[in-house]
């Protein structure tokens, strides 16, 4: 799931990374891995903090529901550009910006598509907690919920 990801951001990387001048062309695929790991995070740390529900709800109803967890991947994602490239903060914030929520619009419509199991919720949450659990039967009944 996590190579996957990575394509999927890789995809959407087009004027936000690939083609962006602030980014030095050596460190764009670094930057990509970098963009995959915040989602990551984010959302590992959401489970993490007992916020699987609100991960569930932001799935089942993108675009009206927790904008804030699209927010907090852009501003994670814009702090490691800051930090490790040396990219100043409002290009940096600028490219997350353009990034982030194109990748996560596509990572939803994705796990509500039936044909990509890999990106399933359930199959994605049990991934992110290191397949401690299946969390396949849990999403299903807060998907109903």
């Amino acid at each position: 799931m996590f190579e996957k990801l990575f394509l999927l951001v890789k995809s959407n990387a087009g004027a936000a990374v690939m083609n962006n001048p602030v980014i030095p062309a050596g460190s764009r695929e670094a930057v990509l891995t970098e963009a995959s790991s915040s989602i990551i995070e984010v959302l590992k740390n959401q489970m993490e903090s007992g916020h699987i529900g609100d991960l569930v709800k932001y799935f089942k109803f993108s675009g009206t529901y927790n904008e804030s967890l699209v927010t907090s991947i852009i501003n994670r994602f814009a702090s490691k550009l800051n930090k490790f490239y040396s990219i100043d903060m409002a290009s940096a914030q600028a490219t997350a910006t353009s990034l982030i929520p194109a990748v996560m619009k596509q990572l939803v419509q994705l796990s509500n598509s039936k044909q990509t199991q890999e990106f399933a919720l359930g199959t994605m949450l049990s991934k992110l907690n290191g397949n401690q659990a299946d969390l396949n039967g849990l999403v299903d009944k807060l998907m109903v919920a």
